[in-house]
Order: C-alpha cells, then structure tokens, then sequence
C-alpha cells in the first residue's frame, strides 16, 4: 500500500520572554559606620584611582597600535615631533 506524504514540522517561533529593559544594577555595597573604617574605605578608594590610571597608561604604551589609547606610541612620537619643530 501506498503511504501518504511525510508530515513536514511546523517551525515555530522562539518565545520571547520579558527582559528589562532599563539599566541592569549592580552589586550592593555595605558601606562601613565606623570612623576608623569610613577613613580606611575613603583611603582606598583614593588610591586605587592612582593605580587604574598607572596601569591604563602603561597598558597605553605597549598597546601603541591601537589608536583609541591616549599615551600610546602615536601620541608619544607626536610630542616628540611637535618638540623638534617648536625648536626650530
């Protein structure tokens, strides 16, 4: 006996499920109620802004190709230029 045509799968959409769609928050943050402590966070906080732009800048000049670094190779050898011309 001869069989009907093979059923072909409807394909369905994926469903979207609802997403926010402002912006995400992040960790919360217990800030410290001691004096001693509230000084201690404020110390860090200061100087661990030194450091993330020591090593940005570092990062900067050996990632001289990259043009969007400020204080790369270009940068670098621009104010070299811009020292020999002023001299002259």
């Amino acid at each position: 006996m001869v069989q009907g045509v093979v059923k072909q799968k409807v394909k369905t959409e994926p469903k979207k499920g609802a997403r926010p769609t402002g912006p995400q928050t992040g960790n919360r943050v217990i800030k410290p109620k001691k004096a001693a402590m509230l000084k201690q966070n404020n110390m860090k906080k200061k100087h661990s802004a030194g450091l993330i732009t020591l090593t940005e800048r570092s990062l900067a000049e050996k990632a001289g190709h990259l043009e969007m670094l400020k204080g790369g190779k270009k940068d670098r050898l621009e104010k070299a230029k811009n020292k020999a011309f002023n001299k002259k």
